[in-house]
């Protein structure tokens, strides 16, 4: 298993979410090999905490000082509490898995108010896979890690969702109406890196906006989706409104998008790459610590950069393109956007092989960029 670029809290207990498949069980029980693990995915586990929390104490030898790990915690709201006192009264050390925030937002769920830090596991990285980091099947299966090692991807993924549907969406009681959902997510995949229109995701799923508008939260909650807002800092030109929307994982993206005859391999490729690049960013952003705001910018009239990266390392604008030709087109909106703010490091990602600048615009293949991100972003 390929090691991972995130270093977790050395004392302080820690929530750490991740979709499902993004390798959090598999990084706690390498990182913690003398921790106490409770699996909450065990029924008898899920029973007998269910019936009775406090039970986790009686499961904890006294004078033990590792850390105890609690793996798909959202199962069992009520055992925070119980993770809370022990906390206090016993000063153990806590790693918190989940792969769901729905059950954790409801109202009197024990968060432990600060005593537990909040990070994230993703996808793989093309840092973490150095050598190994193959762009091409990352275009057709993503970057999680069986995806990556699974001598069949494709029947991977096609697993990953139905699972997904049947244990995170039916045994959850997130939705009563499962293939509607079904027919949502298909329908979702062509919003993929487009501005989220609810209304027309809707009528095409037949279902009221109401409850597109909760399968989208539904997304959200069980950390399958990102939408990213639009950059309206010191906006002097009028800009769209509507967040873009992508899933997380550009091989769960293709899954989910069907093909057949009339559907284009290049678009869907396109959009892929995008979120590769989506992927990463956001990967190393949290890993690095780099505190970037992550948005894109269009205007009314159609000028459009994918990414806007703002924050103290500076403001940075990214236009991917799958092509290995570049139009002067597809740098306009780059051009545009550095008219409105003179301080931006500009960024075209392309299919290309040589690097070079134009103008103010860093010319980089996209291939360099996932072998060099830390030094570009």
């Amino acid at each position: 298993m390929y090691p991972r670029d995130f270093a977790p809290p050395s004392q302080q207990s820690y929530f750490l979410f991740g979709p499902r498949g993004t390798g959090k069980s598999m990084f706690v029980g390498n990182h913690y090999p003398n921790g106490m693990y409770v699996d909450l995915l065990d029924a008898r586990n899920f029973n007998e905490f269910t019936a009775d929390p406090s039970r986790l104490s009686d499961r904890i030898p006294k004078g033990f000082n590792d850390w105890i790990i609690v793996d798909e915690v959202q199962k069992v709201p009520a055992l925070l509490n119980e993770v809370h006192r022990l906390i206090e009264q016993r000063h153990l050390r806590f790693v918190l898995t989940g792969s769901s925030a729905r059950r954790l937002k409801k109202d009197n769920v024990n968060l432990l108010a600060g005593r537990a830090l909040t990070c994230h596991l993703y996808p793989l990285t093309a840092s973490e896979q150095g050598n190994e980091f193959n762009l091409t099947r990352a275009l057709d299966s993503g970057q999680l890690p069986l995806a990556c090692t699974s001598a069949d991807p494709e029947l991977f993924l096609q697993s990953y969702v139905q699972t997904y549907l049947q244990e995170e969406i039916q045994l959850e009681g997130l939705t009563r109406n499962l293939p509607a959902f079904a027919r949502f997510l298909e329908t979702a995949s062509f919003s993929q890196g487009s501005l989220l229109n609810i209304s027309a995701i809707a009528r095409d799923c037949a279902v009221k906006r109401k409850v597109v508008e909760n399968y989208f939260s539904i997304l959200r909650d069980t950390l399958i989706s990102y939408e990213i807002p639009v950059f309206r800092k010191r906006a002097k030109r009028d800009t769209t409104q509507s967040a873009k929307f992508y899933f997380f994982d550009a091989g769960v993206f293709r899954t989910l998008r069907p093909a057949g005859p009339y559907d284009s391999d290049t678009e869907a490729r396109g959009i892929a790459l995008e979120t590769l690049v989506l992927q990463e960013i956001i990967a190393l952003n949290s890993y690095r610590r780099w505190n970037y705001g992550i948005y894109y910018w269009r205007t009314r009239l159609g000028k459009e950069v994918d990414f806007v990266l703002y924050g103290k390392r500076g403001l940075k604008a990214i236009e991917i393109k799958l092509s290995g030709r570049i139009r002067t087109e597809d740098l306009s909106g780059l051009r545009q956007f550095k008219e409105d703010y003179p301080e931006t490091d500009l960024i075209y990602l392309y299919s290309g092989t040589r690097r070079f600048t134009e103008n103010d615009i860093e010319i980089v293949p996209v291939d360099m960029f996932f072998k060099q991100a830390d030094n570009l972003i």
